[in-house]
Protein backbone atom coordinates (compact mmCIF):
# COMPACT_ATOMS: atom_id res chain seq x y z
CA UNK A 1 0.00 0.00 0.00
CA UNK A 2 1.37 3.19 -0.81
CA UNK A 3 2.31 5.71 1.75
CA UNK A 4 1.78 9.40 2.17
CA UNK A 5 5.11 9.85 0.90
CA UNK A 6 4.79 7.93 -1.96
CA UNK A 7 2.00 9.88 -3.14
CA UNK A 8 3.33 12.78 -2.83
CA UNK A 9 6.72 11.55 -4.93
CA UNK A 10 4.25 10.23 -7.55
CA UNK A 11 2.43 14.08 -7.34
CA UNK A 12 5.60 15.51 -8.16
CA UNK A 13 5.92 13.31 -11.37
CA UNK A 14 2.10 14.22 -12.38
CA UNK A 15 2.95 17.79 -11.64
CA UNK A 16 5.55 17.81 -14.02
CA UNK A 17 4.23 15.17 -16.71
CA UNK A 18 0.73 17.31 -17.04
CA UNK A 19 2.54 20.78 -16.88
CA UNK A 20 5.65 20.08 -19.11
CA UNK A 21 2.96 18.75 -22.14
CA UNK A 22 1.56 21.70 -21.80
CA UNK A 23 4.43 23.67 -22.34
CA UNK A 24 5.68 21.18 -25.27
CA UNK A 25 2.33 21.80 -26.84
CA UNK A 26 2.31 25.31 -27.08
CA UNK A 27 6.07 25.50 -27.86
CA UNK A 28 4.93 22.69 -31.05
CA UNK A 29 2.01 25.04 -32.02
CA UNK A 30 3.89 28.25 -31.87
CA UNK A 31 1.77 29.39 -29.53
CA UNK A 32 3.02 31.96 -26.61
CA UNK A 33 3.24 30.14 -23.21
CA UNK A 34 4.13 31.14 -19.83
CA UNK A 35 7.20 30.55 -18.43
CA UNK A 36 5.13 29.37 -15.28
CA UNK A 37 4.36 25.96 -16.93
CA UNK A 38 7.96 25.66 -17.15
CA UNK A 39 8.65 26.11 -13.70
CA UNK A 40 6.30 24.54 -12.37
CA UNK A 41 7.36 21.16 -14.67
CA UNK A 42 10.85 21.37 -12.62
CA UNK A 43 9.18 22.22 -9.58
CA UNK A 44 7.08 19.30 -10.09
CA UNK A 45 10.70 17.45 -10.53
CA UNK A 46 12.06 19.29 -7.01
CA UNK A 47 9.28 17.52 -5.15
CA UNK A 48 9.93 14.07 -6.34
CA UNK A 49 13.52 13.93 -6.39
CA UNK A 50 13.96 15.53 -3.12
CA UNK A 51 11.56 12.92 -1.83
CA UNK A 52 13.65 9.79 -3.27
CA UNK A 53 16.98 11.31 -2.57
CA UNK A 54 18.99 9.64 0.18
CA UNK A 55 20.21 10.92 3.37
CA UNK A 56 23.02 8.45 3.12
CA UNK A 57 24.47 6.13 6.17
CA UNK A 58 24.95 8.18 9.72
CA UNK A 59 28.28 8.64 9.40
CA UNK A 60 30.42 12.45 9.18
CA UNK A 61 28.25 15.11 7.35
CA UNK A 62 31.28 14.80 4.63
CA UNK A 63 30.93 10.88 3.91
CA UNK A 64 27.14 11.46 3.98
CA UNK A 65 27.77 14.26 1.23
CA UNK A 66 29.98 12.56 -1.13
CA UNK A 67 27.23 9.52 -0.93
CA UNK A 68 24.27 11.74 -1.69
CA UNK A 69 26.46 13.53 -4.48
CA UNK A 70 27.08 10.26 -6.50
CA UNK A 71 23.49 9.27 -6.11
CA UNK A 72 21.43 9.78 -9.44
CA UNK A 73 18.43 11.08 -7.86
CA UNK A 74 20.21 14.05 -5.96
CA UNK A 75 22.27 14.67 -9.43
CA UNK A 76 18.75 15.23 -11.48
CA UNK A 77 17.02 17.33 -8.41
CA UNK A 78 20.20 19.73 -8.17
CA UNK A 79 20.35 19.73 -12.17
CA UNK A 80 16.48 20.47 -11.72
CA UNK A 81 16.86 23.33 -9.13
CA UNK A 82 19.52 24.81 -12.02
CA UNK A 83 16.71 24.57 -14.79
CA UNK A 84 14.47 26.27 -12.76
CA UNK A 85 16.45 28.98 -11.91
CA UNK A 86 17.35 29.63 -15.15
CA UNK A 87 16.34 30.98 -18.22
CA UNK A 88 13.72 28.12 -20.16
CA UNK A 89 15.50 26.02 -22.06
CA UNK A 90 12.96 23.60 -23.86
CA UNK A 91 14.71 20.40 -24.34
CA UNK A 92 16.39 20.27 -21.27
CA UNK A 93 12.44 19.08 -20.31
CA UNK A 94 12.74 15.62 -22.24
CA UNK A 95 14.56 13.61 -20.05
CA UNK A 96 12.05 14.53 -17.01
CA UNK A 97 8.98 14.53 -18.85
CA UNK A 98 10.39 10.79 -20.44
CA UNK A 99 10.76 9.41 -16.65
CA UNK A 100 7.93 11.03 -15.12
CA UNK A 101 5.72 9.53 -18.01
CA UNK A 102 6.99 5.88 -17.03
CA UNK A 103 6.56 6.77 -13.65
CA UNK A 104 3.30 8.01 -13.76
CA UNK A 105 2.02 5.24 -15.57
CA UNK A 106 3.55 2.51 -13.16
CA UNK A 107 2.04 4.42 -10.00
CA UNK A 108 -1.61 4.68 -11.62
CA UNK A 109 -1.26 0.94 -12.24
CA UNK A 110 0.16 -0.16 -9.05
CA UNK A 111 -1.91 2.09 -6.99
CA UNK A 112 -4.90 3.46 -9.03
CA UNK A 113 -6.41 0.68 -11.27
CA UNK A 114 -6.81 -1.41 -8.04
CA UNK A 115 -8.75 1.03 -6.69
CA UNK A 116 -11.39 1.70 -9.13
CA UNK A 117 -11.44 -1.11 -11.74
CA UNK A 118 -12.08 -4.79 -10.38
CA UNK A 119 -9.60 -7.51 -10.65
CA UNK A 120 -9.45 -10.37 -13.59
CA UNK A 121 -10.72 -13.97 -12.49
CA UNK A 122 -7.76 -16.18 -10.89
CA UNK A 123 -5.76 -18.31 -12.64
CA UNK A 124 -7.30 -21.41 -10.50
CA UNK A 125 -9.68 -22.07 -8.11
CA UNK A 126 -8.19 -20.43 -4.92
CA UNK A 127 -5.73 -18.35 -6.24
CA UNK A 128 -4.98 -14.58 -6.02
CA UNK A 129 -6.75 -12.46 -8.45
CA UNK A 130 -5.58 -11.49 -11.53
CA UNK A 131 -4.78 -7.60 -12.22
CA UNK A 132 -7.30 -5.71 -14.47
CA UNK A 133 -6.70 -6.21 -18.58
CA UNK A 134 -6.19 -2.83 -18.80
CA UNK A 135 -3.21 -2.71 -15.67
CA UNK A 136 -2.02 -6.08 -17.64
CA UNK A 137 -1.70 -3.80 -21.05
CA UNK A 138 -0.37 -0.80 -19.32
CA UNK A 139 2.15 -3.41 -17.66
CA UNK A 140 3.44 -5.03 -20.88
CA UNK A 141 3.68 -1.56 -23.18
CA UNK A 142 6.07 0.12 -20.35
CA UNK A 143 8.56 -3.38 -20.11
CA UNK A 144 8.53 -2.63 -23.46
CA UNK A 145 8.88 0.77 -24.34
CA UNK A 146 11.75 1.41 -21.13
CA UNK A 147 15.02 0.66 -23.19
CA UNK A 148 13.91 3.13 -26.04
CA UNK A 149 13.00 5.73 -24.14
CA UNK A 150 15.90 5.64 -22.15
CA UNK A 151 17.86 5.45 -25.06
CA UNK A 152 16.26 8.70 -26.55
CA UNK A 153 17.18 10.09 -22.83
CA UNK A 154 20.64 9.58 -23.55
CA UNK A 155 20.79 10.71 -26.79
CA UNK A 156 18.78 14.31 -25.81
CA UNK A 157 21.41 14.67 -22.21
CA UNK A 158 24.09 14.87 -25.34
CA UNK A 159 21.93 17.04 -27.53
CA UNK A 160 21.14 19.23 -24.35
CA UNK A 161 24.97 19.54 -23.73
CA UNK A 162 25.81 20.84 -27.32
CA UNK A 163 22.57 23.19 -27.04
CA UNK A 164 23.57 25.14 -23.90
CA UNK A 165 27.61 24.79 -25.10
CA UNK A 166 26.14 26.88 -28.58
CA UNK A 167 24.27 29.36 -26.33
CA UNK A 168 27.03 29.68 -24.10
CA UNK A 169 29.24 31.09 -26.95
CA UNK A 170 26.03 33.01 -28.22
CA UNK A 171 24.63 34.25 -25.36
CA UNK A 172 21.79 32.74 -24.90
CA UNK A 173 22.29 30.79 -21.70
CA UNK A 174 24.70 31.05 -18.88
CA UNK A 175 28.55 30.70 -19.63
CA UNK A 176 28.30 28.12 -16.29
CA UNK A 177 26.05 26.42 -18.17
CA UNK A 178 28.19 23.83 -19.57
CA UNK A 179 30.24 23.33 -16.87
CA UNK A 180 27.98 22.47 -14.57
CA UNK A 181 26.07 19.93 -17.04
CA UNK A 182 29.10 18.22 -18.64
CA UNK A 183 29.86 17.12 -14.84
CA UNK A 184 26.32 15.82 -14.49
CA UNK A 185 27.00 13.88 -18.14
CA UNK A 186 29.90 12.53 -16.55
CA UNK A 187 28.33 11.19 -13.83
CA UNK A 188 25.78 10.19 -16.12
CA UNK A 189 28.43 8.57 -17.88
CA UNK A 190 29.47 6.61 -15.30
CA UNK A 191 26.20 5.15 -14.06
CA UNK A 192 23.86 4.50 -17.42
CA UNK A 193 25.18 2.20 -19.71
CA UNK A 194 22.32 4.12 -21.85
CA UNK A 195 24.30 7.32 -21.74
CA UNK A 196 27.99 5.42 -22.28
CA UNK A 197 26.39 3.49 -25.39
CA UNK A 198 25.04 6.74 -26.60
CA UNK A 199 27.97 8.41 -26.46
CA UNK A 200 30.30 5.15 -28.35
CA UNK A 201 27.76 5.48 -31.24
CA UNK A 202 28.16 9.37 -31.43
CA UNK A 203 31.83 8.98 -30.97
CA UNK A 204 31.57 6.40 -34.06
CA UNK A 205 29.68 8.23 -36.40
CA UNK A 206 31.89 11.31 -36.00
CA UNK A 207 35.02 9.40 -36.41
CA UNK A 208 33.49 7.73 -39.55
CA UNK A 209 33.10 11.60 -40.77
CA UNK A 210 36.23 12.95 -40.14
CA UNK A 211 38.18 9.73 -41.55
CA UNK A 212 36.53 10.02 -44.90
CA UNK A 213 39.15 10.89 -47.27
CA UNK A 214 39.48 13.99 -48.38
CA UNK A 215 39.02 15.72 -44.76
CA UNK A 216 40.69 18.86 -43.80
CA UNK A 217 44.06 17.87 -41.63
CA UNK A 218 42.66 20.40 -39.16
CA UNK A 219 39.40 19.29 -38.82
CA UNK A 220 41.24 15.81 -37.87
CA UNK A 221 42.99 17.56 -35.68
CA UNK A 222 40.37 19.91 -33.39
CA UNK A 223 38.38 16.46 -33.08
CA UNK A 224 41.69 14.36 -31.70
CA UNK A 225 41.91 17.09 -29.35
CA UNK A 226 38.19 17.26 -28.21
CA UNK A 227 38.37 13.68 -27.38
CA UNK A 228 41.85 13.96 -25.48
CA UNK A 229 39.91 16.29 -23.53
CA UNK A 230 36.92 14.65 -23.26
CA UNK A 231 38.72 11.52 -22.09
CA UNK A 232 40.50 13.20 -19.49
CA UNK A 233 37.76 14.90 -18.06
CA UNK A 234 35.46 11.63 -17.23
CA UNK A 235 38.85 10.01 -16.30
CA UNK A 236 37.99 9.68 -12.98
CA UNK A 237 35.65 7.11 -11.15
CA UNK A 238 32.98 8.33 -9.10
CA UNK A 239 31.67 6.06 -6.51
CA UNK A 240 29.57 3.47 -7.76
CA UNK A 241 25.88 3.30 -6.42
CA UNK A 242 24.65 -0.65 -5.58
CA UNK A 243 21.40 0.07 -7.35
CA UNK A 244 20.27 2.27 -9.95
CA UNK A 245 17.50 4.75 -8.30
CA UNK A 246 14.27 5.84 -8.85
CA UNK A 247 14.45 8.69 -10.87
Amino acid sequence: MATTQHYLWASGHFILLLSSLRYFLATVMFRGVSTWWYKASFLGALVSYAIQAPLGPPVTWVKRFQHAAADENVQYFMLAFFWWSMKPITIALVPYTVFSLFHALTFTRTNLMPRFLPPGPPPTAGAAPTPHPLAKTLHAWVKANYDTAMKVVAFTELVIMVRVTVGAVTFQNSLLSPVIYAHFLRARYYQSKFTQNAVAVVTARVDGYVGRPGTHPQIVNVWTKVKLLVERWVGSVLEQQPAPGRR
